[in-house]
């Protein structure tokens, strides 16, 4: 490198950094194209059925989820139903709102295959407060 090398200095630095994943989705915003909720923390969506996932090992058990369709762009994400017995509160055709789950950058927790999201609200109603019984599910 001479005196006169600064300006190849600055291409080359250019050139490797463009080279690195992680600054190319930072600069092109390539999280918010490939996110299904468009970088937004929350999304609402339509159950289209009920789902029961085995986890990874060495974990043993059925994991409750939901394949819910999103109304703002069409695609479709499975979403974790927390907590116990909060599945018999969530029927098909139901309006959920589903967030993210809080997995290392935006990525399935634990022993979870592929699932990053959970179901927050069903009808406008939270879901915790269906569970425990402190508010009703309006009938039709």
């Amino acid at each position: 490198m001479g005196e006169f090398s600064g300006r190849k200095m600055k291409q080359q630095r250019k050139k490797k950094k463009q080279a690195k994943t992680a600054y190319k989705v930072r600069t092109m915003n390539l999280i918010v194209k490939r996110d299904p909720l468009g970088g937004a923390p929350q999304a609402k969506g339509i159950v289209l059925k009920k789902v029961g996932i085995t986890q990874k090992q060495p974990h043993s058990g059925i994991i409750k989820a939901v394949r819910v369709q999103l109304l703002k762009n069409g695609k479709e994400v499975t979403a974790f139903v927390p907590r116990d017995g909060a599945i018999k509160f969530v029927n098909e055709h139901d309006e959920v709102m589903i967030e993210g789950m809080g997995g290392s950058q935006r990525g399935p927790v634990g022993s979870m295959p592929g699932i990053k999201w959970r179901v927050v609200k069903v009808n406008n109603l939270p879901l915790e407060g269906l569970r425990t019984g402190k508010t009703k599910k309006a009938i039709r």
